[in-house]
């Protein structure tokens, strides 16, 4: 059985060049790369005042708000999600999650593909790219 205990993730800190307030820690706990067939998972945390940079995924996502508040962006429809709240991301819509409230943001999020491709509109570092498969080692 493959698990992930959401505490214990080592998080990557990312961020935008063009803006210190694009900037989210992230991991990929369950994917193709830890032998997952049918599904991927990432857990994602955004502090206050921070967002998620606009993106798309090449998998259908559902995202569970584990704590905190957000306002989700999904191409132009906007709407506030928090802490129990489930949303679906359609497959390559560009979305971003900016946190809104005054405790860190933490996400999980479900695809039912084990391979996902994210694509964000500008670098993110400290990988210094744009699109990338979730899970793969971060270049050094």
């Amino acid at each position: 059985m493959l698990t992930a205990l959401t505490p214990d993730l080592n998080l990557l800190e990312t961020c935008l060049d063009s803006d210190p307030h694009g900037r989210v820690s992230v991991a990929f706990p369950i994917n193709h790369f830890t032998n997952a067939e049918h599904s991927a998972v990432v857990y994602f945390e955004v502090q206050p005042g921070d967002y998620l940079p606009t993106h798309t995924d090449s998998a259908e996502e559902v995202l569970y708000i584990v704590a905190g508040e957000a306002e989700a962006r999904l191409g132009d429809e906007r709407g506030r999600v928090q802490a129990g709240d489930l949303a679906v991301i359609p497959a390559m819509v560009p979305h971003a999650v900016a946190n809104i409230g005054a405790e860190p943001l933490k996400v999980v999020g479900f695809f039912g593909q084990s391979e996902v491709i994210s694509t964000f509109t500008e670098p993110l570092q400290p990988m210094g790219l744009t699109t990338f498969k979730q899970g793969e080692p971060v270049p050094a």
